[in-house]
């Protein structure tokens, strides 16, 4: 066992979110526990003394699903095993992202390692190699309904494993890899094809390791941008004259809601010494308070941390778990069992899309206030240069508003459709596959929104010269102004917006604002 700075050991412990990430997005070398190894074939060999069995045995000596009462004779169990990847296969549609892929096939090996699946040693050695290869099995958009696992990506995974199939050969920095048949890829990295034996087709599909991989990814993603939702709050709170009074302290522990407190304090840190905000503290300023996307903003984006980490609570458990339909126990039995249903993970997706939803909806009332000379405290109407020449910032907030109205038809739950499948067997499904492709979408828009936001604050701040932006905020105008130019005339507009979005999606503007305040909550 050969372990490196940036390896990730699987097997010794759960895994972490921040493992998923490393491996599926940062092509971190995964390392397999040898502890663990031993239990995986010591857990084998219970699974070929049953199938030596003259009673049927579930996945190991019948068929599946509504075929499950259907005996199958030794000498076609290898057959049945290669039969139920390939005519699981199914799926349809675009390639899912390399990312994804790569985390499902990391958990599907972190459940193989739990020695709760009956695998053999060589299959689960072949996983790795074909992680550490960065081999990369094309699944396809649609196929699974999140219960039985996910069954249609994983079987495109377990199909490349065997040597069958298409896959992407190439790194992370290498943009999608390159095309090409499974059997040549593995040959070329020298990892012999996986021959399936008893019970493996099962173990190597029945997951919620599609949907787990995306709820981790995201949770990450989540993170930076509930951060950065702060920080674009805290520019129009600035920008728009707004008062940070309403953010003290002792006025949020009179309701002690954890995340509520947290963006209350990212807040005031960011508007902390800001001569903007001084500029009006006086009393001859006639605010009384502030509109409730400037006011509230910690509630919300409080309720958000708060989801967000209930979130963060059912990945970890899922994390930890062995999802698979046989299992074998700790004492050595081999039972059926519901735990791949995907409904824990499915409902925490779909709350995630409901407070991507509302963070974005609250970013582009602030963005809109910016623009109407009525509420933007005397700055020019859409912030133009020469009002009734130049248009300014206007169809950026439509762009803006365009995102949250489909944020919010994302925001329509998946979790709570349900369609009948294998002849009436499989008759209640999650649909967390769903739930967590929408909510990938719905995070890039909420990268988009924000950005649009961080933009027209930025320029709404330049416009209040001879005032100066606080020191925190100032950082994040400076590394906004890297990648757009501040006010002028109009100007091609669509490429700076989606540069000021590929500097908030990649952490740039978080790790502009905590360059001076430190890290951020």
């Amino acid at each position: 066992m050969l372990l490196t700075k940036n390896s990730v050991l699987v097997g010794a412990r759960p895994l972490t979110v921040a493992d998923v990430v490393a491996v599926a997005r940062h092509d971190a070398p995964v390392v397999l526990d040898p502890t663990s190894l031993e239990a995986v074939q010591a857990s084998r060999a219970i699974v070929e003394a049953l199938a030596d069995d003259i009673e049927p045995h579930y996945g190991i000596s019948t068929g599946f699903g509504a075929l499950a009462t259907t005996f199958i004779p030794a000498d076609r169990r290898a057959q049945l095993q290669a039969s139920l990847v390939r005519s699981h296969a199914a799926g349809s549609g675009p390639e899912v992202e390399r990312e994804v892929v790569r985390a499902l096939m990391l958990l599907r090996l972190s459940t193989l390692m739990t020695a709760r699946t009956g695998a053999q040693r060589v299959t689960v050695e072949t996983y790795a190699a074909i992680l550490n290869a960065g081999i990369t099995p094309i699944v396809r958009e649609y196929g699974s309904l999140g219960c039985s696992g996910d069954l249609a990506p994983l079987a495109h995974c377990a199909l490349a494993a065997m040597g069958e199939g298409q896959v992407r050969v190439g790194a992370a920095t290498d943009g999608p890899g390159t095309l090409a048949e499974a059997s040549d890829a593995l040959a070329a990295a020298g990892i012999p094809p996986v021959v399936l034996a008893e019970k493996e087709g099962l173990a190597l599909i029945n997951g919620t390791d599609g949907m787990l991989g995306m709820l981790s990814l995201a949770l990450s993603d989540l993170a930076a941008l509930l951060s950065t939702a702060d920080i674009a709050a805290a520019m129009s709170v600035e920008a728009l004259l707004g008062t940070d009074a309403v953010f003290a302290d002792d006025l949020q522990r009179l309701r002690p809601q954890h995340g509520q407190a947290l963006s209350a304090a990212n807040l005031r840190t960011m508007l902390a010494g800001s001569p903007i905000v001084a500029s009006h503290k006086g009393p001859e300023c006639t605010r009384v308070q502030d509109a409730y996307s400037l006011r509230c903003a910690p509630q919300v984006h409080g309720a958000a941390r708060d989801t967000l980490a209930h979130a963060s609570l059912v990945a970890d458990r899922e994390l930890a778990s062995a999802v698979d339909n046989p299992v074998l126990t700790l004492d050595g039995r081999v039972e059926s069992n519901g735990n791949f249903h995907g409904a824990p993970i499915a409902y925490v997706l779909d709350f995630l899309a409901i407070v991507v939803a509302d963070v974005a909806s609250m970013s582009e009332r602030r963005t809109d206030r910016f623009l109407d000379q009525a509420r933007n405290q005397g700055l020019t109407p859409f912030l133009a240069h020469e009002v009734g020449v130049d248009s300014g910032l206007m169809i950026a907030q439509y762009t803006a508003a365009g995102i949250v109205s489909e944020l919010k038809r994302l925001a329509a739950p998946a979790s709570v459709d349900s369609i009948p499948s294998s002849a009436m067997q499989e008759d209640h499904v999650s649909m967390g596959w769903a739930a967590a492709r929408k909510l990938r979408r719905a995070i890039d828009g909420l990268g988009r929104v924000l950005a649009i936001e961080v933009m027209t604050a930025a320029r709404a701040a330049d416009l209040r010269a001879p005032l100066l932006p606080g020191r925190a905020t100032g950082a994040v105008i400076a590394e906004v102004r890297t990648a757009a130019a501040g006010p002028g005339p109009d100007r091609y507009l669509s490429p700076e917006i989606e540069a000021v979005v590929a500097l908030v999606q990649s952490g740039r503007i978080l790790a502009a604002a905590e360059s001076t305040t430190g890290p951020l909550n």
